[in-house]
C-alpha cells in the first residue's frame, strides 16, 4: 500500500506506456531531425563552395585567354576586395596582380599539379580562409601560375545561419511532436484506461460488471471483449462454487442431523433405546459421509487440477469384471458381457471409480436387475450400464451430471445417494477424452453409455 501511495505524480506520468511511447517517439526524431540538419549544412556548404569554385574557374579561363593573347595588365579589377588574382611568373615575379595583393608576397604553399582547388588561409588578406585555384600554363620560356582566390566568408556565414535556425527549429518541432504524440497515445490509450477502471472498481460481489468495448475491431478492442470473457467465466466459476459450497454444507447437514437427533433420542429416553440400532444407524450415516467427504475431495483436487495426469494401458473388461464382483450379493442381480479385449489410454484407478459410481446408481434405482457390458465399435471402447428402474425424464438427462443434482425423491440422499456420482463419471471420462450420456431411445428404465478411445494418453 505504501508503494502504491508512493507512485504517484511525476512517478506515475514516467513509468506510463504514454510517457515512454512519447519520449522514445520524440527521442527518434529529434536523432532524425539533427543528423537531416548536420546533412543539410554540408549540403548548402558544399553547394555555396561549389558555386565559388565554379566562378573561380571561369575567372582564371578569362585570365589564360587574355595572357595568351599578350594584353595582360599590370592592374587586374575584380569588382570584390576579398577576392584577389596575381599572376605569377616561372622566376617569382609577379606579372599581374589585383589592387588588393598589389605588392604583396602571399608566400603560398602551391599544391602540385597543372590545375588544383583547395581551400586555404591567406592572412595578408583576410582572416577568413579562401578558396584557392591554381593553374599553371605552359608560355614561351616556362610556366606561368595563376592564382584565383575567393573568400569562403559568405560559406560560413550561411552554412552558420541555417545552422542556428536548425537550432530552433528542430527544438520546437521536437515539442511539437511530443505534445502531438502524446495526446493521440493518450487518445488511443483511453478504453484501456477505462478497462483498468472498471477492474479496479470490480469486487467480489460485483461479478456481474462488465468492462466497456470499444466499437473497433482493433486491439484494444479485442481486448475488451477477452476481458469480458473472462469475467464471465469467473463469474460463472464463483456462482458454481458458491451453489457447490452451498449444495456440499446442506448435504454434510442432513446427516449430521440424523446422527444427533438419534443420539439426543436415546439419551432422553434411555429405557427405551435400542443401542444396537443406533449403533447400526450412525455407523452407515458415517459411511455414507466418508463417501461424500471423499467424493467432494475428488472433485476440489479435480478443479484445481491436481489429479494424476500419468496414462497406461487399461483393459475397461476386466475392470468392469472387477467391479461386479465386488459388489458382491447385491439388491439386484448384475450381468456382465465383455469383449476380450478393450484396452483404452489412462488411470486404471479413476476408470474403475467412474464404473463404480455407474453400476452403484444402476444398482441404487434398478427394480429387478442390472446389465453391463463392454464391446468396441467404430475405434472406441463402448462401456454400457442399464437398469430397468423409473428412468430419467428427457429434460433432466443432461442435468444428472451436474454435482448435487437428483431427478426425483426415488433418487433422493435417502436412497444412500450423495448427488456427486455422475458428476465424478463425466469429470473421469471427459479427462480420458471420451464422454458419457443418458441413452435417449432406451425407455425401459435408464441406461447410461461410455465411449471411451481405443488407445491414447489422458488429454492435458
Amino acid at each position: 500500500m505504501a508503494a502504491e501511495r508512493e507512485a504517484t505524480g511525476w512517478d506515475r506520468v514516467r513509468g506510463s506506456v504514454r510517457f515512454r511511447i512519447t519520449a522514445l517517439a520524440t527521442l527518434i526524431v529529434v536523432v532524425v531531425l539533427v543528423v537531416t540538419g548536420i546533412a543539410l549544412v554540408l549540403l548548402q556548404r558544399r553547394a555555396l563552395t561549389s558555386a565559388i569554385d565554379d566562378s573561380l574557374l571561369q575567372r582564371a579561363d578569362d585570365l589564360e585567354a587574355v595572357l595568351r593573347a599578350g594584353e595582360l595588365p599590370e592592374r587586374l579589377g575584380l569588382g570584390a576586395d576579398e577576392t584577389f588574382v596575381q599572376v605569377v611568373a616561372a622566376d617569382g615575379s609577379i606579372l599581374a596582380t589585383s589592387e588588393n595583393v598589389a605588392g604583396i608576397e602571399l608566400n603560398l604553399r602551391l599544391p602540385e599539379g597543372a590545375e588544383v582547388l583547395s581551400s586555404a588561409d591567406v592572412p595578408q588578406v583576410d582572416d577568413d580562409p579562401f578558396r584557392l585555384l591554381t593553374r599553371r600554363i605552359p608560355v614561351p620560356g616556362g610556366t606561368t601560375t595563376l592564382l584565383v582566390g575567393g573568400t569562403l566568408d559568405d560559406v560560413k556565414d550561411s552554412a552558420a545561419a541555417l545552422a542556428r535556425a536548425l537550432m530552433v527549429a528542430i527544438p520546437l518541432a521536437a515539442a511539437l511532436l511530443a505534445g502531438i504524440v502524446w495526446w493521440l497515445v493518450g487518445r488511443a490509450l483511453s478504453p484501456v484506461e477505462a478497462i483498468r477502471r472498471e477492474v479496479a472498481a470490480i469486487s467480489g460481489g460485483e461479478l456481474h460488471r462488465r468492462v466497456p468495448e470499444p466499437a473497433t475491431a482493433d486491439e484494444i478492442g479485442r481486448l475488451a471483449a477477452t476481458m469480458n470473457r473472462m469475467l464471465d467465466r469467473i463469474e460463472e466459476s464463483t456462482r458454481r462454487q458458491q451453489r457447490f459450497v452451498a449444495d456440499a454444507s446442506h448435504e454434510l447437514r442432513n446427516p449430521l442431523t440424523r446422527i444427533k437427533s438419534e443420539v439426543e433420542v436415546d439419551l432422553a429416553h434411555p429405557e427405551r433405546a435400542d443401542l444396537a440400532a443406533t449403533h447400526r444407524s450412525v455407523a452407515e450415516e458415517v459411511e455414507g459421509l466418508g463417501r461424500m467427504l471423499e467424493d467432494l475431495l475428488y472433485l476440489a483436487r479435480s478443479d484445481a487440477g491436481d489429479l494424476d495426469r500419468s496414462a497406461t494401458s487399461v483393459d475397461v473388461s476386466e475392470l468392469l469384471e472387477q467391479e461386479v464382483a465386488r459388489l458382491g450379493d447385491a439388491r439386484v442381480p448384475v450381468t456382465v458381457s465383455a469383449a476380450p479385449v478393450t484396452t483404452v489410454g489412462g488411470r486404471a484407478d479413476q476408470l474403475a471409480r467412474a464404473i463404480r459410481n455407474l453400476l452403484d446408481n444402476a444398482v441404487r434405482h434398478a427394480s429387478a436387475g442390472v446389465a453391463s457390458s463392454v464391446a468396441v465399435a467404430d475405434g472406441a471402447v463402448r462401456l454400457v450400464v442399464e437398469d430397468d428402474g423409473p428412468g430419467i425424464p428427457a429434460p433432466d438427462r443432461e442435468r444428472v451430471f451436474e454435482r448435487f443434482a437428483r431427478v426425483d425423491e426415488a433418487r433422493s440422499a435417502a436412497t444412500g445417494g450423495t448427488g456427486l456420482g455422475l458428476a465424478i463419471v463425466r469429470d473421469i471420462v471427459e479427462r480420458h477424452g471420451g464422454r458419457v450420456f443418458v441413452d435417449p431411445r432406451h425407455t425401459d428404465g435408464t441406461r447410461f453409455v461410455v465411449e471411451l478411445p481405443v488407445s491414447g494418453d489422458i488429454p492435458g
